[in-house]
């Protein structure tokens, strides 16, 4: 039997965090080559924030080229300067909403917020939660929550 898998990508998470961590990007081809491999793709989505900007919408159609559902938020500057856009109230509803139709649930982001997310499908679903994070830059919460961490290294980097 092939073991089904969602994937869900916080592409500004994992953007900043490779950025910071080894000055490079996310090698979305290879990653999505390693996390598919023997698997029977259900989902996959890469949420973002649309500057749209001409950059911006080239990496937006690479990503839908690799085959990734590319979500799009707008990005919201507010009076005061700061701003405004992420994904995960829209990325834990997709995930739950999947976890009945997988085996596995694959997560690329190392934001805290997602440990709730990850143990619910772990306990309430009894699903498999995989989540790829750069490790110095990855909650502690998060990794101990996923059934196994995959940290975001050399292999999975642009030039890596």
């Amino acid at each position: 039997m092939t073991t089904r898998v969602a994937i869900f990508v916080d592409t500004q998470n994992v953007y900043y965090t490779v950025r910071e961590a080894y000055g490079k990007h996310f090698d979305y081809r290879r990653f999505r080559a390693k996390v598919t491999a023997n698997r029977e793709v259900v989902a996959a989505r890469c949420y973002a924030i649309d500057k749209g900007d001409a950059k911006q919408r080239e990496f937006q159609t690479i990503l839908r080229t690799i085959g990734f559902d590319v979500r799009l938020k707008p990005f919201i500057q507010r009076a005061d300067g700061s701003a405004k856009g992420d994904w995960d109230v829209g990325i834990t509803l997709d995930a739950i909403e999947y976890a009945e139709k997988v085996d596995v649930v694959v997560l690329v982001s190392g934001d805290g917020d997602f440990d709730l997310l990850a143990q619910k499908i772990r306990e309430v679903h009894g699903k498999r939660v995989e989540v790829y994070g750069v490790p110095q830059l990855t909650a502690a919460s998060l990794i101990n929550a996923a059934s196994e961490f995959i940290p975001i290294e050399r292999e999975l980097l642009l030039g890596g």
